[in-house]
């Protein structure tokens, strides 16, 4: 991205200065001018690398968050068949987390009833769903469910956390019931942010380089 900038304000530069007597095409190491074919090349070679880096880590995570869901719905699975049962459950492979054999959601047995407690790891797996969308599809009709997604796990942060307050003890190691979600969706808001000033930075490189053919 570093290199990008640099060439984009040398392209930028290069087309005000194109009627002063100092003119000089830009250069990519500042001591071999750079042709308009040369240009090509490098503004592809920087759109295929972007390409193939967006594609890369929007993949990687959504796969992250698809775990995740998968584990939530594992989970509800489990809550429906066995309401508050006490049993070890896989947490400590995916999470490295140690429940000492305990379910989680066997902490709130008192506090709220079954049917809740599925509602809220619905809602988790929908907030997981949506980052996924809005990851894998570049409309912007598509990313606005990142923010959606980051609302409901406010939502659903604010629910689990009035209750993990209400217990006797705070337990430290079902943190991830409330910020699992909110931290994915957030994340995944970040990757995208991020994965677009990129590809913003590449479109400016070119956009600079059709300013100094032009000129």
């Amino acid at each position: 991205m570093m290199v990008m900038k640099k060439l984009a304000r040398k392209l930028r530069r290069s087309s005000l200065e194109f009627d002063d007597d100092n003119f000089s095409l830009p250069t990519l190491d500042d001591s071999r001018p750079i042709d308009s074919q040369e240009q090509e090349e490098l503004v592809r070679s920087f759109e295929s690398s972007q390409a193939q880096q967006s594609l890369l880590w929007r993949g990687v995570f959504s796969v992250f968050l698809l775990c995740f869901a998968a584990f939530l719905v594992y989970s509800i699975v489990q809550q429906v068949s066995s309401p508050w049962e006490l049993y070890k459950y896989l947490s400590k492979l995916i999470f490295g987390l140690t429940l000492d054999g305990q379910r989680y959601h066997a902490y709130f047995m008192e506090e709220i009833d079954s049917s809740m407690i599925i509602c809220a790891d619905w809602v988790a797996v929908l907030v997981c769903s949506m980052t996924i969308m809005g990851l894998l599809h570049k409309s912007n009709s598509h990313r606005r469910l990142i923010w959606y997604s980051c609302l409901a796990g406010i939502i659903l942060a604010l629910f689990w956390l009035y209750y993990m307050l209400r217990l006797p003890k705070f337990r430290w190691d079902v943190i991830w019931l409330p910020f699992g979600p909110l931290g994915g969706a957030a994340f995944g808001l970040y990757v995208d942010h991020i994965l677009n000033e990129s590809s913003d930075e590449v479109k400016k490189l070119r956009s600079f380089m059709y300013a100094y053919k032009a000129s």
